[in-house]
């Protein structure tokens, strides 16, 4: 009996990314992981950012047969985000870094505005810093692919997360996010690079498990009846990073399991 011979399939031109850099923000665990990871899987090297450690990471994206850089340090730093932007050009680029509160958590007193400040700074500044610069930096007809992380919360604005002023200052962060977006794609146009968004809902990540643990095995959070794995997200977000997203521009899709339809 001969036994079957099974080849494997290339990755159709839509969808492969052989050859190519991506670069993830916010790569050391839940949603920039797993968007790392599914990069790789494309077929491309990635260059990953985050202050924690990725060395884990990197090996898990070797052994997918690509390659992987780090830059360490806080997107708060101007220079670090110059640095980021030397670094290019990137031919995908996956911001997913962002916070929910401010460095201590806190929004009471004489903390808030601090609270605040920090969380446009990481979720506001730092993608408008690295997506205009970057786009100013592609040459004429540069070609590329950008994706933000906004969150269904900056859709909505309900939620009950968090302390005193948190959650709406996290849904005002993410609103502005996905005008950001917006706008940079008009820039990004000049240059046939396209932008768009993801608004997840509630996914399992190391966040949720800081900000709403109870949500995590919850039935109620969307009409499918359960939270998302971040590989739910990570993969529309790959998907918006390679060339089978090349006529979608200024988008913002919804990764929500249903939870908002607007």
């Amino acid at each position: 009996m001969v036994e079957e011979q099974k080849t494997h399939r290339q990755l159709p031109p839509g969808l492969s990314l052989l050859g190519r850099r991506a670069l993830v923000t916010g790569a050391a665990n839940g949603i920039g992981r797993a968007t790392a990871k599914c990069l790789a899987e494309l077929g491309a090297d990635l260059v990953l950012v985050d202050r924690g450690p990725m060395d884990t990471l990197c090996k898990e994206i070797e052994a997918l047969g690509q390659s992987a850089s780090v830059l360490q340090g806080d997107l708060t730093d101007q220079a670090f985000l110059d640095r980021i932007i030397e670094g290019g050009p990137y031919y995908s680029f996956a911001h997913v870094a962002g916070v929910f509160s401010g460095p201590t958590g806190g929004y009471s007193g004489s903390s808030v505005k601090g609270s605040f400040d920090f969380v446009m700074d990481v979720n506001v500044w730092a993608p408008l810093a690295l997506g205009y610069g970057l786009i100013e930096k592609a040459g004429p007809k540069a070609g590329g692919y950008m994706v933000f992380t906004g969150s269904q919360a900056g859709r909505s604005g309900k939620g009950r997360i968090g302390t005193g002023t948190e959650y709406i200052t996290y849904a005002a962060s993410k609103g502005a996010l996905h005008s950001l977006v917006r706008a940079l794609a008009s820039r990004g146009a000049e240059k046939n690079i396209v932008v768009n968004g993801v608004a997840p809902g509630v996914v399992r990540t190391p966040m949720l498990d800081l900000t709403a643990p109870h949500l995590k095995d919850s039935d109620t959070v969307s009409p499918l009846r359960r939270s998302a794995d971040p590989n739910e997200v990570g993969w529309p977000i790959a998907l918006l990073c390679s060339p089978a997203a090349s006529f979608i521009s200024g988008a913002i899709v919804d990764v929500n399991g249903g939870a908002y339809v607007g």
